[in-house]
């Protein structure tokens, strides 16, 4: 269980300035945004930020893609690209969205076409030995515990799994819960503290019963599932500072023997 970044958290910084911080705080992974840092299919960009994180010491623990299954092909995003960047970059894993359509909104014939682009996806991936992973958001097939489940369910596959991020605002039962149902196919952590909704950023120490919490579930599965800063505090290195040192302790301390 590795602490790590997901750059995006500072899209205004160049991929140098990440991995210095990084490397500053003691954080040994990264998921590189597909975005900003390593657009999708700019390959010669993918294989010198690859490059330049093990460089550094660091692993490229994911690519942080924008494909949106059964969406993003008609907006000319083929995975194809999506795929070819991750392999530059040397990564074992993608992230992809699970469709542009929350679950309400999604009508059986929907749900299925994300299912299909995801299987496919995946069966193209591990030709590479690239799992790919759900983004656990709104506005997806991911945006509750019983959606994420059953698609899921729907698309058992060696090479696809999901990552997680505790909902804001909800009572720690509930989230883990969450966790524990997910156990089996979390893939990594996006950690943050948004308290009680996303317009609240606040240190990630600020929640630390929850964080101990959810560490220690995630130990009890035996799942060495990396955890990856993200969103911090008025998107500044400082307020990462913070974040690196809490989470570094708090994985440290959860190593220790009870």
């Amino acid at each position: 269980m590795l602490p790590g970044l997901v750059s995006i958290t500072f899209r205004q910084l160049t991929p140098q300035q990440i991995v210095e911080l990084c490397h500053k705080n003691q954080l040994q992974v990264i998921e590189w945004g597909g975005d900003v840092h390593v657009p999708h299919g700019d390959i010669n960009t993918a294989m010198q930020v690859g490059l330049l994180t093990r460089e550094y010491g660091l692993d490229v623990a994911a690519y942080g893609s924008y494909y949106r299954l059964a969406a993003s092909p008609a907006d000319g995003l083929h995975f194809s690209a999506v795929l070819a960047s991750a392999v530059a970059l040397q990564t074992k894993a993608i992230r992809v969205w699970a469709g542009n359509r929350g679950s309400v909104d999604a009508d059986p014939r929907w749900r299925n076409e994300v299912i299909k682009d995801a299987l496919h996806c995946a069966d193209l991936a591990s030709e590479k030995g690239i799992t790919i992973c759900y983004e656990f958001h709104g506005g997806t097939l991911t945006d509750t515990l019983e959606s994420t489940c059953d698609l899921l369910a729907a698309t058992e596959h060696p090479f696809i799994k999901t990552l997680w991020q505790p909902p804001h605002g909800r009572p720690l039962e509930e989230c883990l819960n969450g966790l524990r149902t997910l156990a089996r196919r979390i893939h990594h952590v996006h950690g943050f503290h948004w308290w009680p909704d996303s317009s609240h950023r606040l240190p990630l120490r600020a929640g630390k019963d929850r964080w101990t919490a959810y560490v220690s579930e995630l130990r009890a599965f035996g799942l060495d599932a990396n955890i990856l800063l993200e969103f911090v505090a008025g998107d500044s290195p400082e307020a990462l500072t913070d974040d690196a040192a809490f989470l570094n302790e708090m994985l440290r301390e959860s190593e220790q023997p009870v």
